[in-house]
Parts: C-alpha cells; structure tokens; sequence
C-alpha cells in the first residue's frame, strides 16, 4: 500500500476520534476551551492535507518541529521545545555537563571557528588551538551546515571517537585530529582567589544545579586561613540558570527566612514566595557584586536580591532585564518544554523585566516597558530603586566594550584573528596578570585591521556619506565645494582623536585575548584581576568602610 494511502487512514482516524472526543467535551466548555479545540481540529486537518497533496516529499517531524518553534517563538525567546533528539542540550543547559570535546565553536561567516578549547579536555590535550577552523566532522564537509547541526555532530556518547579535518593558521595545508568524546562538566565557578589584603573574590558564570555548592566550596576554601575584609562577586556576563541555586546562594548572605524572591503567574501553581532557609555562612561580610548588561535572570535575583536588602554594593552597568521564570514539564516521546510560566519579584517587590512580549509593536517587534509604566520602589534602607528595566547598579562605570570602535574591531574578527596569528608567531608570553603588548606589536596590529580591510565609520561619517550620496541623486555637484572638503578632512581628524583615545580600550581588549590563547580561561581572569578598573574599584570601596556604608544607606 501506497505510504500516502496508510498515513492517510492513520490521520483519518487519529482526527475522527479528535472530532469524536472533542465534540462530546464540546458540550460543557467555555469559549476559550471551544478556540482551542476548533483551532487543534483545523491544524490536524492542515497537517492531514499538508502531508498528503504537496508536490514534494515532505518531513512530518521537520513541520511539527518548525511549526511548534515559529508558535512559541511568537510568545518570548525563553519558551522552548525540546524533541528527543536534543535533550543533551537539554541536560547541558540545567547541569552544565555534555558528552562532547570541550570547545567553544562559533561561526564566523561561513567558517566554524574554535573559539576557546577548554583546559583539560579532548580538544586542548589533542592540539586543538583557539583560531582553528573545522571543515569537516566524520568526513562530512561543513559548506552547508548550520551552528546547530556542529553542535549535534560533536555531541555524542563518552568514550565514543570523532574525527575532525581542522585547518590552521600558518600550516598550509588541513590535518585529521582524532579524538575520543568525554563527559564535559563545565565549572561555574571558573576562578577565585585572594585579590587584595583579605579581599575575596569568585567569579560565576552560571546556574547551573551544583552553582551554590561551587560558591560555598569557593568561600571555604578563601576563608581557610581566616576571615576575608570583603568579598568580590563577579555576575558579568552571566545568563542565569535555575532560581533556586540564586536563592540559595543569596542565603549565604541573609538571613534564615528572609524573602529573597517570589512568582507570580496566571495559575495559582506559579505564585510562590521563597525564603531563606537556612543559616547564612557570611551574613556580616562586606560585599560588592559585579553585573553588566550580559547579567540575566538568576544574576539579577542574586543582584536585585542582595540590592534590595541592602546586603551589597551592586557596581557595573545596568543588566539585561530578564524578570521571566520558566519551568519544564515532560512531553510524550521523551521531548520537554521550557515554559514561561511567571513573573518574579525581589524583595522590594519590582520586577526588572525590560521587554513587554505581550504587547508587540505592529510589526512584531518587541517594545521596552514604557517609562510612564516604571514604578519606583525602596529598598530595606529605604534607598530609592526602580522596576521595569533590569538592575540599575549603585555605582556604575562606562564598559569599554560598548566603545564602538572596539565593538567593531570585535565584531568584524580582527582582534580574534590578530591574536591567532600572534600564538603562532610566540611560542610563550610573560604571565597572564604581568603581560602587555609593546608600541610595535599594536602598531603591526594597527597595520594588520588595516591590512585586513577594517571597516569602521563614526556616525558622523555615515551621516555626511548621506549627504554625498543626496546631492549625487538631486545632481548637485560637490566635487569642489570647499566647505564639504573641510568637513571631510575634520571628520578624518576627529577619527584620528577617536582611535587615539580608544587605545587602551584596544590594547585590554587585545591583551585579554592573547593571554587567554596561552593561559585559557583562568588566564583570561587572573589578566583582569590585574587590570579591571572596576575591581580596582570594588577593592577600594570595599577597604573604606565608611564609604561602603554610604552606599547601602538611605540619603
């Protein structure tokens, strides 16, 4: 029998005992329950139709999947279904761990790039080096893939082999690496340490299941040889994770049965109020927590928590607004769903949420929370805070990355690629807190953007290529006009000053990512502890005590 022919009977069927049941429940529901069940007997009759009449072969599994995805993509970006097939990033996502080969591979372009090779797993103690390009996986060429499909090809059981043709920098020709897949358990806690006399600090970059065990692991062992003046707690970019490893971590610092964070949702399953619970580790100790805009969700409970009470210093920039809680509930055929299912609320009883998802602009996009809508709280002190807008720091600085000269220099690959071709030119560099680049390697990286067509424009350029390209259309002639040459050579002048006054943007930027190419991650911190103004800050806050106190408390 045709396969057309048995599919379609199937779906006859499955649909009349739809209609079937459907129709008898029809008799006692409202009209929300009747959209629904109209609305499901029209899609299964689409479906039916799809499957059975289109010209081409189709995937039925490829149009639930795409069709499921574009319907909660319409809700927010944090309701997500996961089939079978990718519950491993699933897991990942809840417990940090994987079978895989530890690197972090991102595309550029069209090339699949390996970012960061993590220290101590298959991909680094194979030789793979950040700057390497995969073009192929089990022999299966790359031209075509997506992120997606690199990241199911290198997932796989532990113990299990995977061949890679990689091409690097500086060798002609590409080579085979074999290696063998391992569970991969990234840390949360990638570095912590003594920073100043007494002054901790621990760094987390995510909630992952074990993140406040990482945490309280951290403290004991700083506090082994006796009590800390002060405490540093590095949030930037980090995305969150689960809510109740940032309540317990907010534990550490309050005290038992304090309100830390509660939800509210349309059913009565998603209010709830969560207290401390048990007896804090360091309810006295000093504590400043650094955020920026890439602290999300459980950052900003942990943040807005301890703001809130008056418990720590916030410094940074403002974070992203993610004030979304969502759950998973288990699907047939071994599949979940990532579900939104409320709103949460720190102890002053704002919500940071920055985007409104339920109410779109026409053409769909999302609109910030109006300023007409953003309600003022208090703090325990009685400081003065706002909801509707992530959390605003209590002492804030500029980030040098958001400097757009730096931002392209990042975007455009060229800071990545000039340390590329720097790790293969040295075979070693001064430890990761003491090196620098001297005047003539950042004046042969100047020479390299250059080289490699660095494309940058201030907006003033843009705004006066405008100009060029109106006067072009109306047929005005600007070839000799001297007050437009003068503008030209200004706008040159300006972007010599601006280039200049971002050098040592740059050269952090740079420096970061050399020494990360010889010290990895840990490398790339124990650098920024060195050099980081605003730990320098955080530092200096946390040794004068009157000005610590100053912050926390109401004026």
């Amino acid at each position: 029998m045709p396969r057309f022919t048995k599919l379609s009977k199937k779906l006859s069927i499955l649909i009349v005992t739809l209609s079937v049941t459907l129709g008898i429940l029809s008799f006692s529901i409202d009209n929300d329950d009747f959209e629904i069940i109209k609305n499901m007997d029209i899609y299964y009759s689409l479906f039916k139709e799809i499957n059975l009449t289109y010209v081409e072969k189709t995937d039925p599994g490829e149009l639930i999947k795409t069709s499921i995805d574009e319907m909660l993509k319409s809700l927010d970006p944090y309701t997500v279904y996961y089939p079978e097939s990718d519950m491993e990033e699933f897991m990942f996502l809840t417990t940090g761990q994987y079978g895989g080969i530890g690197a972090l591979i991102l595309q550029k372009g069209t090339k699949f790039i390996i970012v960061e090779p993590y220290k101590g797993y298959p991909a680094e103690r194979a030789g793979l080096r950040a700057g390497d390009e995969i073009l192929e996986i089990q022999g299966k060429s790359l031209k075509t893939a997506n992120l997606d499909d690199i990241s199911t090809y290198l997932k796989g059981a532990p113990q299990s082999a995977i061949r890679l043709k990689v091409k690097r920098y500086g060798i002609s020709q590409p080579f085979d690496v074999v290696l063998a897949r391992e569970v991969i358990k990234m840390k949360t806690v990638p570095y912590y340490g003594v920073i100043s006399d007494k002054i901790g600090y621990i760094s987390l970059t995510g909630f992952t299941d074990d993140a406040s065990k990482e945490v309280f692991n951290a403290y004991k062992e700083l506090t082994k040889d006796g009590p800390l003046n002060g405490l540093v707690f590095d949030l930037r970019d980090n995305p969150g994770g689960l809510v109740i490893e940032a309540v317990n971590i907010v534990n550490f610092f309050v005290n038992k049965g304090q309100l830390i964070v509660s939800t509210r949702g349309k059913n009565s399953e998603s209010n709830r109020q969560i207290f401390a619970m048990n007896i804090p580790i360091a309810p006295d100790l000093p504590l400043v927590v650094l955020v920026n805009s890439g602290s999300a969700s459980a950052s900003e409970i942990v943040a807005g928590a301890l703001q809130d009470l008056d418990r720590a210093v916030v410094m940074g920039s403002r974070t992203f607004g993610k004030g979304l809680v969502q759950v998973t509930k288990p699907l047939s055929y071994n599949s979940r769903l990532k579900v939104t299912t409320a709103k949460y609320y720190i102890p002053s009883g704002r919500c940071i949420q920055a985007l409104d998802y339920a109410h779109r602009n026409p053409d769909g996009s999302v609109k910030k929370i109006a300023d007409s809508l953003v309600t003022t709280f208090k703090t325990k002190s009685g400081r003065l805070v706002r909801d509707g807008a992530g959390i605003e720091p209590d002492y804030s600085i500029n980030n040098a990355g958001e400097n757009n000269l730096v931002q392209q220099l990042v975007y455009q690959n060229i800071i990545f690629d000039f340390a590329t071709k720097y790790a293969f030119e040295n075979t070693s560099i001064a430890k990761a807190d003491e090196f620098k680049i001297s005047d003539v390697e950042f004046g042969s990286f100047i020479q390299y953007a250059r080289d490699n067509n660095f494309m940058y424009k201030t907006r003033t350029e843009i705004l006066f290529d405008s100009l060029i390209q109106v006067a072009s259309v109306e047929k005005i002639d600007v070839k000799d006009n001297t007050g437009l040459k003068e503008i030209q050579t200004s706008l040159n002048e300006n972007k010599a000053k601006e280039l200049k006054e971002a050098e040592p943007y740059i050269r952090e930027m740079l420096q970061q990512e050399i020494v990360s190419r010889f010290y990895f991650q840990k490398g790339r911190i124990e650098y920024l502890l060195k050099h980081d103004v605003l730990i320098k800050d955080a530092i200096e806050i946390l040794n004068d005590k009157t000005r610590y106190k100053t912050f926390l408390t109401a004026k």
